[in-house]
């Protein structure tokens, strides 16, 4: 039985797909876009072109997407996305590369200033990969507040780390917290469950400001991690799962990801590539 209300006892793969197709098509609220092509990475330089060829697959089926770099082409992103009709959670990649911190800032700043920036995000996980300092972050964040005072802006990472990180929480407008059963291991069984758990917590250190699912997915292929496995059922039970709870508390979730991503095998592991809703040459993976 699903958490979230769908008994898949004696559902084929055949109605998961139906399943699948009805909420993808009825519309999801956002996704996180990958823009690269087989053979690119970060560092490769993005076209306009190909931004725009991978738009036209998605824009159908979400009403927002979230981007994680402003250079080599990534700020092109949220001004093709907002000529598409979308709307656009902007982000600035943070390293410990404080050269490449400050294009990135620029970047962001000229981006959200051009209209182009619905919502701002100042770092993805930098704080979890410990490459900057707590104290560094809060001050990109300030400055990037301070440019822009008519856009919330807030910082991307686990949703654990607005509980143990409380002046980073109090800096940001709105908390996206990253929440992710796969990666603690859970049987997608109790998977829902445990992104509830993973949301709320969130809430509880919000204390009233807006929280936002800025990731959460379920890979198709690859090794298990612990009790966590990768399968197409899996991944389909997951999504759906994820868009019905979403829909019924009205919670804004960007799910992860557009599409399969190889480079990413580097990172994660043979798991790290098969993320998407779409294959990495844009082919839809789970649709009828």
């Amino acid at each position: 039985m699903s958490l979230a209300g769908v008994d898949y006892s004696n559902v084929s793969q055949e109605d998961l797909s139906s399943l699948f197709s009805k909420y993808l098509n009825n519309g999801i609220h956002g996704i996180c876009f990958s823009s690269y092509l087989d053979g690119q990475s970060p560092g490769s330089i993005i076209t306009a072109g190909q931004i725009q060829k991978r738009m036209e697959v998605i824009k159908p089926y979400v009403k927002w997407i979230r981007s994680f770099s402003c250079t080599d082409g990534n700020e092109l992103i949220p001004a093709i996305a907002k000529q598409n009709g979308l709307k656009t959670m902007v982000g600035a990649w943070l390293s410990d590369n404080k050269e490449l911190n400050e294009e990135e800032i620029a970047n962001l700043i000229k981006v959200a200033k051009a209209g182009n920036a619905d919502l701002v995000a100042v770092g993805n996980e930098v704080l979890y990969r410990e490459e900057l300092t707590e104290e560094e972050l809060l001050e990109y964040i300030a400055r990037v507040k301070k440019e822009l005072p008519g856009i919330q802006v807030g910082y991307v990472d686990a949703y654990y780390e607005f509980c143990n990180r409380p002046a980073v929480t109090e800096m940001c407008d709105v908390i996206f917290a990253n929440c992710y059963p796969f990666w603690e291991g859970c049987h997608i069984d109790y998977s829902l469950l445990y992104m509830k758990d993973m949301y709320h917590r969130a809430v509880g250190a919000a204390k009233g400001k807006k929280v936002i699912i800025s990731e959460t997915g379920w890979p198709n292929r690859g090794s298990a991690f612990e009790a966590s496995e990768p399968s197409v059922e899996n991944a389909v039970k997951y999504f759906i799962n994820a868009q019905q709870w979403s829909a019924e508390e009205n919670i804004d979730m960007f799910y992860f990801a557009s599409f399969d991503e190889l480079w990413k095998i580097n990172d994660e592991g043979d798991v790290g590539a098969y993320w998407g809703l779409w294959d990495k040459d844009g082919n839809p993976k789970y649709s009828k």
